[in-house]
């Protein structure tokens, strides 16, 4: 009788032994699962902002490829950007202009244009390119620092055998980007200076201004010629006045855009232009 209640607890503590490692077995799997859902949920989350971002982005970045509407912008990308240290000038004509160093040049120049400017002169520049020549008068008194960084970078043959790599034909820009050797939009000349002329600035068709990346201090060499009325904020120097060939811009307008795009807006124009030379007259 004894063997036999002691083979009775036996079994039963077998029994209950064996409950515990199920139950012991079912809680492990519970902690997995629970693991698993908290980790997708994490993951779906992750997921979600991921998508979100992406979608803002590109939203934001499609509205910077498309073509420019409410907001258009001319912008050059310097390899490094101008630190606020330049000064704008106090008045107009100026008698001293404050460059200071940038990047690196995309051609030699020698350094910095002179600190002085003769804002006395009268300043006549003729671009010659292989679409024809484009003349125009330099605004001397109303940006005399452009004027004579212009001037300079001239007299040193910057703009010689240049390309003219963006042209923009709707959405309120239309322009021809040039100034930049490289040809990528990231040149310019080592140096950077403050906008002027800026109070009450438009842009109708023949004015030339300059690019910068949207800091007043960020204006290199990189400049636009307008070619039919333009609608931009007063954020670009206007340094000149097309006087004869504005028929030249337009034609090469005409021509349309080729490929690849401009992140700002247009593109390279399929007639291409190349600037020969620019012959400054002073008087």
């Amino acid at each position: 009788m004894a063997g036999k209640q002691e083979r009775q607890r036996r079994l039963a503590r077998e029994r209950h032994e064996r409950r515990l490692v199920r139950q012991a077995q079912r809680q492990q799997a519970m902690r997995k699962v629970t693991a698993w859902v908290a980790g997708g949920v994490v993951l779906l989350i992750v997921a979600l902002v991921v998508t979100l971002t992406v979608v803002h982005l590109g939203s934001k970045s499609a509205s910077a490829q498309g073509t420019p509407s409410a907001t258009p912008s001319v912008s050059a990308t310097p390899s490094a950007s101008a630190t606020p240290n330049a000064t704008p000038p106090a008045t107009e004509p100026a008698t001293h202009c404050d460059y200071v160093p940038s990047g690196t040049a995309a051609r030699p120049v020698g350094g910095l244009p002179p600190a002085t400017p003769d804002y006395k002169a009268t300043y006549t520049a003729t671009i010659k390119t292989n679409r024809g020549d484009i003349v125009i008068d330099l605004l001397n008194s109303k940006a005399t620092c452009t004027v004579n960084s212009f001037v300079f970078l001239a007299s040193k043959n910057f703009y010689n055998k240049t390309p003219c790599p963006r042209l923009s034909t709707s959405g309120g820009l239309y322009i021809i980007q040039c100034g930049d050797p490289t040809g990528t939009g990231a040149g310019g000349p080592g140096y950077a200076f403050y906008s002027e002329n800026l109070a009450g600035a438009t842009y109708p068709a023949g004015t030339v201004a300059m690019a910068n990346s949207g800091e007043p201090y960020t204006n290199g060499s990189q400049f636009f010629l307008v070619y039919k009325d333009t609608t931009l904020a007063p954020n670009y120097t206007p340094f000149g006045r097309i006087v004869s060939g504005l028929s030249v811009l337009a034609d090469v307008a005409k021509g349309g855009i080729g490929k690849p795009l401009n992140p700002a807006g247009g593109g390279p124009p399929k007639d291409k232009v190349t600037i020969e030379s620019v012959v400054i007259k002073k008087t």
